[in-house]
């Protein structure tokens, strides 16, 4: 893949690369609103390709918080249709990658040497790039590494391209502008958290240490000396991304015992943590031959509020759920249901969310689960579907749902699509209190 020479890091030229999106957008609905006179019954597939080709190839340009948008974007596949989700992919690890001459200009601001010099031996050529940072392999003593060097000026242009983001997202995705507001504040703060590699660090360390009893899981080892707040420096871990671990073409019991240590390694640390690892996609997790799963990026960490966790979860169980004033109460707290709602909006949002609950939690109402039902996920795109096609969600003027949910919401997602590709029948292991016969809140 071409290296990338240069990174725009003013707002003016950043600016500039979504204007310039905006037009080649624009000439692409041009030539599909030609093509349909002479066809009406002409799909969107080639409109959509074209749109993602273009988006992609410019937030890849831009790096940083506009490339991250479309990394988070690729792991909800029923919320873009599939050329957008399919395009943004490739930013999971796949992204074009910084010249050599910018990687050593990071080392020489943070180290004051060049990374040939720091370490006994480094790679120049990226082994991965994605959304704010590449990788390449180091030797130091006989310790292999890997260290992660971040895109220059990410951190500076978050807030800028969250606000350029916006529009795009509203109006290429018919997304409520209440919510997208509302939850932008949120993906701005997680990704500030994940531009300060010391801060990735001391994460990675504490939760390393606090999962290392479950069984199948491998972390890297950290190193702070050759580490700061943009170059992040842990032990190489030997593995394969999802797709090509599955292409290896492991049998049943491979495929359980991975898919039981992924849903082990998120009850943990959702239920006795409260703090979550929030960004499971595949490019995140290294998968190995004998069932073992590495986990190689902690930059994204949800913790999870109290008051959000116990009225979150206290829907899972099946007891909450079958008494209406209490599941309106947790509705409000969870901000699903607002005061200034009339009594029609209240029967229509309350039977949307009870419906959405027992969607959502339907693996946690089963013993054992076979996420390899595609039917089950058919189930669940058909129900985002809906609520995309509900006017008083696309029209509302206030935002509904606390933002806590966001990232909550997207680990399930991301751990329900990944145990799904890997065809997984695990055992839900789940706090007493989430199980039916349990005194509720």
């Amino acid at each position: 893949m071409k290296s990338q020479q240069s990174i725009p890091t003013s707002k003016v030229a950043r600016a500039t690369q979504f204007v310039k999106t905006g037009v080649k957008i624009g000439g692409n609905y041009l030539k599909h609103n030609v093509k349909k006179l002479v066809n009406p019954d002409l799909s969107r597939d080639e409109l959509h390709e074209d749109n993602a080709s273009d988006i992609y190839e410019s937030l890849s340009q831009l790096k940083g918080s506009a490339l991250k948008v479309a990394q988070m974007l690729s792991m909800d596949r029923n919320l873009l249709p599939k050329q957008y989700s399919q395009r943004f992919q490739l930013s999971q690890y796949s992204a074009p990658p910084l010249s050599a001459p910018l990687v050593v200009k990071t080392f020489q601001q943070y180290f004051g040497k060049s990374p040939q010099v720091l370490f006994d031996s480094f790679a120049m050529e990226a082994e991965a790039a994605a959304s704010i940072g590449q990788v390449h392999r180091a030797l130091s003593g006989d310790r292999r590494l890997a260290v992660k060097v971040q895109y220059p000026g990410v951190a500076d242009s978050i807030s800028s391209d969250l606000k350029m983001v916006k529009p795009m997202a509203r109006t290429l995705f018919g997304l409520n502008e209440k919510d997208v507001d509302r939850y932008t504040a949120e993906v701005e703060l997680r990704l500030l958290e994940e531009t300060d590699y010391e801060l990735e660090l001391r994460r990675g360390q504490e939760i390393t240490e606090a999962c290392a009893h479950i069984d199948g899981l491998v972390f890297p080892k950290y190193y702070p000396e050759f580490s700061s707040r943009r170059v992040l420096t842990m032990d190489w871990l030997d593995g394969l991304h999802l797709a090509e671990f599955l292409a290896t073409n492991p049998d049943q019991a491979t495929r359980d015992r991975i898919g039981q240590t992924l849903w082990d390694f998120y009850d943990f640390q959702i239920n006795t943590l409260r703090q979550v690892h929030a960004d499971p996609h595949p490019g995140n997790f290294l998968f190995q031959a004998d069932g073992r799963v590495g986990v190689i990026d902690f930059g994204c960490i949800k913790v999870i509020p109290e008051h959000y966790y116990t009225n979150y979860f206290a829907l899972i169980n099946p007891d909450t759920i079958a008494n209406r004033p209490k599941t309106e109460q947790h509705f409000k707290n969870l901000e699903f249901l607002l005061p200034t709602d009339s009594p029609e909006e209240t029967e229509l949002f309350y039977a949307l969310f009870v419906q959405m609950v027992h969607l959502l939690g339907r693996p946690f109402a089963e013993e054992t689960f076979d996420f390899a039902d595609d039917s089950y996920f058919a189930e669940v795109y058909a129900f985002a579907e809906k609520l995309q096609q509900v006017e008083e969600i696309r029209h509302s003027k206030v935002a509904r749902g606390s933002q806590h949910g966001l990232y909550v919401n997207r680990t399930y997602f991301g751990l329900y699509s990944m145990l799904n590709e890997l065809r997984a029948r695990v055992v839900t292991h789940r706090p007493d209190w989430l199980r039916s016969g349990y005194a509720t809140l």
